[in-house]
């Protein structure tokens, strides 16, 4: 466990290696996205959204949306915007961002280790995303965005590593946000024998980010298998999705931090008094990052505040009531601010840690917010810990990283 493959990835031409891959459609405004697929024919945003090419391109998804895909996707082969591995490869892949270098492995995942088990999550998905995606994959087959999994370090999937990296990678280039990607192909049969082995002999696996896109993976794979169920050996490969596998040492977790619009009908000093029921309240100086577990950063009305949640409000044991992210929902915004679903509240936002907290300050002091508050970072301990207790952990409490580019490397499967 798991069960990785190696594959006949798409890659991008050598002389095309920072025009073809891009951000995740979300990443981008309208406009910005537009703008990018007008001034570049080879982007992988044209096997995205073909209505970035054609504005008026209108009826289902299925006749003219995905039939557009199938014709630009053809076009990419043709131009050699996208080349085939010409045999069946395991890659090291390595990206340099904000002073930060993550190395780990990009490979196929049979879909059964996630619908088994094998593969531990620890965030619910929801049913239209998901099926928004299974139905892209199902028309398309182009799985090009990897899960992010994470493992514990092992010494031969570390040594095979440092072997390739020693190498001149065959994919090298900087993306248009300074970001440095690089890539090797593990080729050596008894290499790959001995990468697949030492990732089946791992006892768990988790995955750090990407439910979503495992979640449809899977949905897709028992759709196709289903359509050919007379054929189907299990080894086809829909029967697998993309993964990118960096070990607890690679992976880096950022914080996500919350934004309130409006108290409510809750007066300033009402809320100030609620506070010191189940936390001890500290006036700081300077805006406040948290340094450390169990404090929560607070920027209110002109002041930033130190607050630490009272020991006996959590049980310590309890994989996810001890999260910063819950003690703040469950002891401030749902019960304080009545903020009960923070997914569907729109008096709510959120900021990834990459968001210098100054900014938040700024938010609040232009009167776009009225609070905010910062966290620590989740550790991926903590993750981990939520995934062996079959728990989930509330919305937004994670931001990963490495950020995957879109269409670096592609499994195509139809």
């Amino acid at each position: 466990m798991p069960n990785i493959k190696p594959f006949c990835g798409l890659k991008p031409a050598a002389h095309l290696q920072s025009k073809v891959v891009t951000r995740p459609l979300e990443n981008y405004g309208s406009g910005e996205a537009r703008l990018i697929a007008s001034e570049n024919s080879c982007s992988f945003l044209h096997l995205i959204n073909p209505e970035l090419d054609n504005p008026y391109l209108r009826g289902t998804r299925q006749e003219l949306i995905f039939k557009k895909i199938a014709e630009n996707f053809e076009g990419f082969l043709e131009h050699h915007y996208l080349e085939r591995e010409k045999v069946p490869v395991i890659y090291v892949y390595q990206v340099v961002h904000d002073g930060l270098c993550q190395t780990g492995i990009w490979t196929l995942t049979h879909i059964n280790d996630y619908l088994e088990g094998r593969i531990k999550k620890h965030e619910s998905t929801v049913e239209r995303r998901e099926k928004l995606l299974a139905d892209y994959l199902q028309q398309t087959g182009l799985d090009a965005n990897p899960v992010l999994i994470t493992y514990h370090p092992d010494p031969t999937i570390n040594q095979l590593i440092k072997k390739y990296t020693a190498l001149k990678p065959i994919l090298d280039f900087v993306f248009a946000d300074q970001t440095e990607h690089r890539i090797w192909a593990i080729d050596d049969a008894q290499d790959l024998q001995t990468m697949v082995s030492a990732f089946a002999a791992i006892p768990a696996v988790y995955i750090a980010d990407g439910h979503h896109r495992a979640a449809s993976m899977a949905k897709m794979g028992l759709q196709k298998q289903a359509l050919n169920a007379d054929k189907h050996t299990g080894t086809e490969l829909y029967n697998y999705f993309t993964t990118v596998y960096m070990n607890t040492e690679e992976v880096k977790v950022l914080e996500f931090n919350r934004l309130i619009r409006d108290m409510g009908s809750l007066s300033k000093a009402d809320f100030m008094k609620a506070l010191t029921e189940c936390f001890e309240v500290f006036p700081v100086k300077a805006a406040l990052k948290p340094a450390g577990l169990h404090q929560i950063g607070m920027y209110f009305d002109g002041q930033w505040y130190l607050l630490q949640p009272k020991p006996e409000i959590y049980d310590p044991n309890d994989a996810v009531g001890v999260l910063d992210v819950s003690i703040l929902q469950d002891y401030i915004l749902e019960p304080i601010l009545g903020i009960k679903d923070p997914r569907t509240d729109a008096r709510i936002t959120f900021e990834g840690g990459r968001t210098a907290v100054l900014e938040l300050q700024e938010k609040v002091d232009n009167g776009l917010f009225v609070i905010a508050f910062t966290l620590f970072p989740t550790s991926v301990a903590q993750v981990i810990a939520v995934a062996e207790a079959d728990g989930v952990m509330p919305p937004k409490s994670t931001w990963v990283e490495p950020k995957f580019l879109v269409g670096l490397l592609t499994n195509y499967f139809n």
